[in-house]
């Protein structure tokens, strides 16, 4: 299925049958249990957990630090690939917790699509539509799971109207549910002309599917019952007339959203969506990059880190550089340069995910996301390249919105705390900064919760119990310029300044005042809350 707008070639057959996507949602609305029935259906697992597990209940398999496994939420995005059909599916699991944006933000820059999870009681939630935004910057093609129709949910019409009115963007049914809560008995394939019925006894079992030869066919009263039935068939014909039919080319221009509707904890409606990945969901597509865009059938190998994860394995402080593939057929032991250190590397043992296991990745294709492990040679935002100096661009860092001086419980650890905060700044879990005068980090990030993350791993990953204390300074900027001029403002304003992890020279701010008051002050100066993740 070659992307009709273009004149681009048709893709190689390995890289056409890729499916890059992410999934982004309200914390609660169901993604982990979405997440974990995507590889129940592609067989890539024999049995689902959930996510707040009893007892015996199974884990979750994409959740694997200690702190998701205890507090029930994802907080890490993780990567999975499994086969579906004759299909290749990469799926990444964002954090949906609203204090891990910026690892959310920066994991959709790897994605070619983005499924949507809505929980059919509460509809747009507040991070939902932050995610949404960030799907927008980059033109992202939406599909949506309107999720927990076996509870108590809102009207149809409602969450629809909330989803164009709230997102700007033209909704059209693939399915459509008959009955709610407790009456949910199934939905209608719209696309298939298909009644999907749900079974409540076994969560772990496909749904029973009736071909039926349109709406008229006695087939339908024969499994739904007669007061349902009646509402359904009006609801359907009232969409029909009042919303636009699913036009392909509009999904990939991402301003038309399919949405599908079911029960991801009864494995229902989750088979249809994934067909509608496949079908209409887009194949790798052209990454943008400096000096030249990156086109997915180029022969050459290209690919860029979008995500650190350190101690994966605790037992050996390892890091993982996760790298999704722009460009070409990546086999294990090529060696591809770093562009930021014009170095070569050998990367001998590349590996796949599916959620924490791993194994090892013998080759890649563009559209594939794999783990390079290493000592803290690649950073986020850094390209891989048979040789040319390409730089994958628009991977932001983001000025933290709350800042915190730290300490160690042992002041004889220092150094080990130095270690600790260094690979986490590499990581992007959190800013580090070094103020110039006087002793200690001072720690930023985007939301509360990273502090308490951050104090449990340091606390697990190192050995080293530490405490978080109130900073004087409330933000931070980044500040480039002229040579003299910056040199100048350094001496004046000592007080307030520091640097981050890769050196660059960061300006800490109790008030907007002071910001305001440089930007008078020093016009030849620039003041950022956002720089790009290279060098």
């Amino acid at each position: 299925m070659s992307d009709t707008a273009s004149n681009r070639p048709n893709l190689p057959a390995e890289i056409a049958r890729r499916r890059t996507f992410a999934i982004i949602s309200h914390p609660d609305a169901g993604k982990t249990t979405l997440t974990e029935k995507f590889l129940l259906y592609g067989g890539a697992i024999q049995m689902a957990g959930q996510v707040r597990a009893k007892g015996e209940a199974r884990r979750t398999r994409s959740d694997f630090m200690q702190m998701e496994k205890d507090r029930g939420i994802s907080v890490s995005a993780s990567a999975m690939s499994f086969d579906y059909e004759d299909l290749r599916f990469n799926l990444v699991d964002t954090p949906g917790h609203s204090d891990f944006s910026e690892d959310t933000y920066r994991t959709l820059t790897a994605v070619d699509a983005a499924v949507m999870v809505i929980d059919g009681a509460k509809g747009v939630e507040s991070q939902t539509q932050k995610l949404f935004e960030v799907c927008r910057l980059r033109d992202l093609p939406i599909l949506t799971f309107c999720n927990k129709m076996d509870r108590e949910s809102r009207e149809i019409f409602d969450i629809i109207d909330e989803i164009q009115e709230n997102l700007a963007i033209d909704v059209t049914p693939a399915s459509w549910p008959i009955g709610v809560g407790r009456d949910f008995v199934g939905t209608y394939d719209i696309l298939r002309d298909r009644l999907e019925l749900m079974d409540r006894a076994d969560r772990n079992k496909v749904a029973e599917s009736i071909e039926i030869n349109g709406l008229d066919d006695p087939k339908l009263a024969e499994h739904v019952p007669e007061h349902l039935l009646e509402t359904f068939l009006e609801e359907l014909e009232m969409a029909r007339e009042l919303l636009p039919k699913l036009d392909r080319q509009a999904l990939l221009d991402g301003t038309m959203t399919p949405i599908w509707f079911g029960s991801a904890i009864n494995s229902f409606g989750v088979k249809e969506l994934m067909d509608g990945i496949a079908n209409y969901g887009p194949e790798p597509q052209i990454q943008k990059a400096n000096p030249r865009d990156i086109a997915p059938e180029e022969k050459k190998v290209t690919g860029f880190v979008f995500k650190v994860q350190a101690n994966m394995d605790p037992k050996h402080r390892d890091r993982v550089a996760f790298v999704r593939m722009a460009s070409g057929h990546f086999s294990r032991g090529m060696k591809l340069t770093h562009v930021r250190t014009k170095k070569p590397m050998a990367i001998s043992n590349p590996v796949l995910f599916l959620a924490s296991d791993r194994e090892l990745a013998e080759e890649a294709w563009a559209g594939d996301i794999i783990g390079i492990p290493n000592h803290g040679q690649l950073r986020i935002g850094d390209t891989l390249t048979e040789g040319e100096a390409l730089r994958v661009s628009g991977i932001p860092s983001f000025a933290p919105e709350l800042l915190q001086s730290v300490r160690p419980g042992d002041p004889l650890k220092a150094k080990h705390l130095e270690k600790a905060l260094m690979q986490f700044a590499e990581e992007g879990a959190a800013k580090v900064f070094n103020p110039s005068i006087g002793s200690g980090f001072i720690v930023g990030v985007v939301g509360q919760l990273q502090f308490e993350v951050l104090a449990s791993r340091i606390e697990m990953e190192y050995g080293l119990p530490v405490r978080f204390e109130q900073s004087q300074f409330t933000s931070a900027r980044w500040v480039s310029g002229n040579k003299q001029v910056l040199d100048k403002f350094i001496n004046t304003n000592s007080q307030h300044i520091a640097h981050d992890h890769d050196g660059d020279i960061v300006y800490l701010t109790r008030l907007q005042w002071d910001i305001d008051r440089v930007v008078r002050d020093y016009p030849e100066l620039n003041l950022t809350a956002t720089k790009e993740m290279m060098v």
